[in-house]
């Protein structure tokens, strides 16, 4: 979730040095995040602060370089406010386990697509649209996946939700890029088939890396 919005933003509008730059600061940006919810969770340890200060001002720095190289991508910037900010208000009430807080940080996520895309010189805006869209799809789909595998796997109702999103998702994407939603029927009936077979973590984690790179490879080729 966290590299593959990029790289399909920057491999559909194609590659250029503004990519590692932007790279180098997404992934900063998320280890700050990621230190700051520690930091929260904690009840606001001190131990815990240093890795957020470290990681911040990486970011920061990072991300001021990417504004002075490409001072357009700013445009994108209150984009992520929203994200963000449940973000950070799930983890300091211990509740960034839940569904929204799952689907916002989703939305974040697939916002990349997008921004990686422009940062490219992309032309068409409403291709990197699509593409955003496939990945938010499908992201939000294995949030739903994988509850009903793991935290819900006793829950019925969450396996049709599961089932029932991914076929919605499929109807949704098939006027702008039927490929993609192709390979979303096929995603459904692995959301309605693998919950039967008892795939320990390890095992969905790894099948989660195969249907990942399939859904942006098709997307890449096809939208």
């Amino acid at each position: 979730m966290l590299v593959s919005p990029l790289l399909l933003g920057a491999l559909a509008s194609g590659p250029g040095w503004i990519h590692l730059l932007l790279a180098a600061f997404w992934f900063a940006g998320y280890f700050a995040f990621n230190a700051t919810s520690l930091w929260l969770k904690s009840g606001r340890k001190v131990r815990y602060l240093r890795p957020v200060q470290v990681y911040a001002a990486l970011a920061a720095a990072l991300g001021l370089a990417t504004a002075l190289a490409d001072p357009g991508l700013l445009r994108w910037a209150p984009l992520f406010v929203l994200p963000l900010g449940v973000g950070v208000w799930a983890a300091a009430h211990r509740r960034e386990r839940d569904l929204l807080a799952g689907v916002t940080t989703v939305i974040g996520s697939a916002l990349m697509t997008v921004v990686a895309y422009d940062a490219g010189g992309g032309p068409d805006l409403r291709r990197a649209a699509v593409l955003a869209a496939g990945q938010f799809l499908y992201f939000a789909g294995t949030v739903f996946y994988v509850k009903s595998m793991i935290r819900e796997r006793d829950n019925p109702a969450y396996l049709r939700l599961s089932v029932g999103f991914h076929v919605v998702a499929a109807l949704a994407l098939a006027p702008w890029a039927p490929w993609v939603a192709a390979l979303f029927v096929v995603l459904a009936l692995r959301a309605w088939w693998v919950p039967r077979l008892g795939w320990t973590p390890k095992q969905i984690g790894i099948a989660e890396i195969a249907a990942t790179t399939a859904v942006a490879l098709v997307s890449l080729f096809t939208v």
